[in-house]
């Protein structure tokens, strides 16, 4: 059987006559040996086509489907054009050499022509690609090479705009800094109750916000200070004016000692890395609900911005999320606790990351795990709507979290008629007596 081989360049698509079968058979060790030598390979391989690339954008055009084990119909005119015709009612004569097994099963199903991709194959394409410029005598010098680096490059572009257009990267990297942040405000707030409390710990009762106590320590600064003028300012933190007041009185009674100005200066310094953290957050905070709406809008509509950006982080991406079956969904994050599950027997967790969702938070403690349930599927199709949809609205979203709120309903109102049932004795119409829990199952 006669034997071609398809040859994808920077350039174009080529394809290669095999010659000398009979004598080498598919052979890999004698098609090894006459790789390296131009002459004994070009006896076993003979250029039958070639087809350049008419632009920049045809040739990535055309790279991106054979990336993608898809036959374009660029492709197929060649090939049609190129092959031997078959003959009317009678088996193909001939067989295709290509290097993806996804493009051949492609090329196989759609024109019918047997291919193969096995190590046989793969050496003579190394061979062509070896001696690519020695087939095709119309490269100028460097005329190969420049179409190789500009295809590659516009290739790789591609491939990263296609990352950056779903943006989940950015999604990730913004909940990660928000939990850092979350621990730098806490450490820093920490430390300015810590410098600022010996010298008016009156405040410390009064006011229990950290971001409140560090704009009040900034507008106090020495507490024997305080009068009448700065109660406007104190008003304006507290949203409230005798609240102000009684903390001028209880500044000007306090029995804290003076501070020295070296460290009434840290205390202020820390009081302000407070304000600028906490100031910070609450932008990065907003971007993060912009940022989920526009990567995953129904995930975000079901579950929410915060507890979708996790997921997400979780996962890695957006699409190994949309890859994720809901029962993996169900409890991601909560790994460890599977392990162990898994290792000592005990009872495997039913909620990870959307435990902090409001739907697990409403349902009462015996419903949680079929909520947990419910909610990861409606998660799970809200994911890959978001990934493979090429819609940006969130009105799926909408319409799967009515569907969550009334499976949250008709769990409470199976709650509530189980308890109606506790103190009755249930009987089936054949007058045997029923399982509570069958009788529960029976009106859910």
């Amino acid at each position: 059987m006669a034997m071609f081989v398809l040859y994808e360049s920077s350039s174009g698509y080529a394809l290669f006559d095999v010659h000398g079968l009979n004598e080498i058979g598919q052979n890999v060790e004698a098609v090894q040996s006459s790789v390296s030598d131009l002459a004994r390979f070009g006896q076993v391989v003979k250029l039958t086509a070639f087809h350049p690339w008419q632009t920049a954008q045809d040739a990535l055009n055309q790279v991106n489907a054979v990336s993608e084990g898809f036959m374009s119909e660029e492709l197929r005119s060649f090939l049609e054009l190129n092959l031997p015709k078959a003959e009317e009612g009678k088996e193909t004569k001939f067989s295709l050499g290509v290097s993806d097994p996804k493009l051949g099963s492609c090329i196989s199903e759609a024109t019918k022509i047997p291919c193969q991709s096995n190590e046989f194959v793969q050496e003579l394409l190394r061979g062509v690609r070896q001696h690519f410029d020695s087939f095709i005598n119309d490269f100028k010098p460097g005329g190969l090479e420049k179409p190789q680096v500009g295809l590659a490059l516009s290739y790789s572009r591609a491939k990263v705009k296609y990352n950056v257009n779903k943006e989940d990267h950015m999604v990730i990297q913004t909940i990660s800094l928000l939990d850092t942040l979350d621990k730098d405000i806490n450490s820093y707030a920490m430390r300015t109750r810590e410098w600022y409390s010996p010298h008016f710990p009156e405040l410390d009762k009064i006011v229990n916000d950290n971001y409140m106590y560090a704009q009040l320590s900034k507008i106090i600064e020495d507490k024997s200070k305080l009068s009448e003028e700065h109660v406007p300012m104190l008003t304006e933190v507290l949203g409230d004016e005798d609240k102000a007041r009684e903390l001028v009185e209880a500044g000007q009674a306090s029995m804290g000692p003076d501070l020295s100005p070296l460290d009434l200066l840290h205390a202020q310094t820390f009081a302000q890395g407070v304000i600028d953290l906490t100031d910070y957050r609450k932008k990065l905070y907003d971007y993060l609900v912009v940022k989920v709406k526009d990567v995953a809008p129904n995930l975000a509509a079901l579950i929410g911005e915060t507890v979708a950006a996790r997921l997400i982080s979780h996962a890695g991406s957006l699409r190994n999320l949309a890859k994720h079956p809901s029962s993996t969904l169900q409890i991601l994050g909560a790994e460890r606790a599977l392990r162990r599950a898994l290792r000592t027997g005990g009872k495997t967790p039913k909620h990870g990351l959307i435990f902090h969702s409001s739907f697990i938070g409403r349902a009462s403690a015996r419903n949680k795990g079929r909520m947990a349930r419910c909610l990861a599927a409606k998660c799970s199709i809200a994911a890959r709507v978001d990934y493979f949809g090429d819609s940006s609205s969130a009105d799926f979203g909408e319409k799967l979290r009515v569907k969550v709120e009334e499976r949250l309903d008709s769990l409470h109102n199976v709650y509530a008629m189980e308890e109606v049932l506790e103190d009755e004795e249930i009987v089936d119409a054949s007058g045997e007596e029923i399982d509570e829990e069958e009788a529960a199952d029976d009106v859910e």
